[in-house]
Parts: structure tokens; C-alpha cells; sequence
């Protein structure tokens, strides 16, 4: 399925997308929360695109491992500024949330897109999306951010993943959300140890449950970190590496930090992929 309707958008996926990380958090994981600055987010988000982003990703919650929740208010307070200055570039705008508040917060100012990294399985989330337009990202977590890696024991991570995953299209298209909003996301490092990430990289095809696309987030992560025995702030070529391997696997958008390597590096698997 190479079209991904998305708001005001519709996506051509035949070639892989990437997806641009604009943070509005206090405490990420990656050190670039921006602390609700809009005109700080602006100006990342412009500059984003000017480096080859094709969607920005705006969240105001952190999902580390352990974090305490963001208050309600205040999420929806930081999205829904960040939304409406952000709605003139031209490019779709998605909201990093699982909470069905703030869904609807976003999808009135112009959101174009929900990313859940909870599957949309929260009580009122399916009713906060399935009448619209906007697309969506389906993840997998087990549990929730605070407590999700005490719990990463699999008999076969991949198999329970996609089985998982297809539980939450089923539910959602049962509500009327047409398959072509829907795209898919594994969830690395949502309750899963470094030897299932890289289970589910190897595997990354797999996830494309019944032919919807699949989503690869894992920009920074600590997976690259436990390999390479880099910092956070040292993982761009890790980075870029597994976003370029997420692709050969199958992904039809990547989430990132760093979009101009990664669209270099997008450059040469295109040219390999399209070479006689």
C-alpha cells in the first residue's frame, strides 16, 4: 500500500519518508527538548524541511524508560501552539500523544496525524481519531513508559509484536478508520531488551501487517548505544545506520533526529536500489 492518507495530505510511500522529531519536552532522552519554546520549534521545523524532512513529528510528552507522565494541560497547552504555528509550512503535521485529550486538541487546531505510542488502546482513543482524516500510527509498548522495561520477556518477540499490532488495525478499521490512514510502528525500546530490537530490525518486514506500511523509530536510541558504547549525543552514524538498514527491511518512513544525513544516506540506498 504506497498511498497514506494523512489530513491534508496523502502521501506517496513508494519511495520511504522521513519524518522530522520536533521535541517540546523538559526531559528527553536525546537532550533536545525544547521546553515548550514555539518559536524555537518553528525554527527547527523549518529548518528540518530545508534539510529534506517530509513530515515533522511534534510531541510534548517525554517516553523514556521511567518517565512520570506530562500533565494533561500543560501537554495539550505546548501541542496545540506548536500545531497552529507550525500549520503554514506546507508539510504534515503529527502529534506524538497517547492521550485521547489531546488528540482532540491537536486534530481541531490542524493536526494531520496521531502517532500513539500506545496503539491507540487508551479508553476514548479510537472514538478521539476514527472520524476524521488524519492518519495514524499505530506503535506497540508494552505497559507504559514508566514501568515498560520491567516487562520485556517474549517466546518470540516479532511473532507477538505483529500479532499485537494486527489486534489494534482490526480495532481500529471495525470503527471506520480506512486502512490507508493506517501505518505501523514495531515500537524499539518500548518494552523490549537490545536483543529484541535487533530481532525486530532483522525482521522489520514482518510488521507490514496485512500490506500497511510500516514506521522505523530509533534515532539515538539506547540499542545503538549498547553496540556502539556511544552517548546519546554521539549516535549520528549509528543513527543513520539503522535508519538505512529499517529501509533495506521494508520501512516507509523513518522517524529522526538528524534528517540531512539521513536523507544523504537515503540518497545512496535509493541509487543502489534503482541501479541496473
Amino acid at each position: 500500500m504506497s498511498r497514506f492518507l494523512c489530513g491534508r495530505f496523502a502521501l506517496d510511500l513508494s519511495a520511504p519518508r522521513i519524518m522530522a522529531i520536533i521535541n517540546l519536552t523538559d526531559d528527553s532522552f536525546s537532550g533536545d527538548g525544547l521546553r515548550g519554546d514555539v518559536a524555537a520549534a518553528l525554527r527547527r521545523a523549518e529548518r528540518a524541511l530545508e534539510d529534506g524532512a517530509d513530515l515533522l513529528d511534534i510531541g510534548a510528552e517525554s517516553t523514556r524508560p521511567g518517565c512520570d507522565p506530562t500533565p494533561e494541560a500543560r501537554e495539550i497547552e505546548r501541542i496545540v501552539a506548536a500545531v497552529e504555528a507550525l500549520s503554514g509550512l506546507g508539510a504534515p503535521l503529527s502529534v506524538d500523544t497517547m492521550k485521547p485529550a489531546v488528540m482532540r486538541a491537536a486534530l481541531r487546531v490542524g493536526a494531520d496525524m496521531i502517532n500513539d505510542i500506545n496503539g491507540f488502546s487508551a479508553p476514548g482513543a479510537v472514538d478521539a481519531v476514527a472520524g476524521g482524516a488524519c492518519g495514524l500510527c499505530v506503535m506497540h509498548m508494552r505497559g507504559e513508559p514508566r514501568t515498560m522495561q520491567q516487562n520485556t520477556v517474549y517466546a518470540d518477540v516479532v511473532t507477538e509484536v505483529a500479532e499485537c499490532l494486527s489486534g489494534r488495525v482490526a480495532a481500529l478499521t471495525a470503527a471506520g478508520v480506512a486502512r490507508e490512514r493506517i501505518v505501523l510502528d514495531p515500537g524499539f525500546g518500548f518494552g523490549k531488551d537490545v536483543g529484541h530490537n535487533y530481532s525486530m530490525l532483522k525482521h522489520f518486514a514482518r510488521f507490514a501487517v496485512e500490506g500497511l506500511p510500516i514506521l522505523a523509530g530509533l534515532s539515538r536510541k539506547s540499542m545503538l548505544g549498547a553496540i556502539t558504547g556511544k552517548a546519546v549525543g554521539e549516535r549520528l552514524i549509528a543513527s543513520v545506520t539503522g535508519a538505512a538498514l529499517a529501509v533495506e527491511h521494508g520501512a516507509r518512513i523513518v522517524r529522526v533526529h538528524d534528517v540531512a544525513a539521513t536523507r544523504e544516506a537515503l540518497q545512496i540506498w535509493r541509487a543502489c536500489a534503482e541501479a541496473a
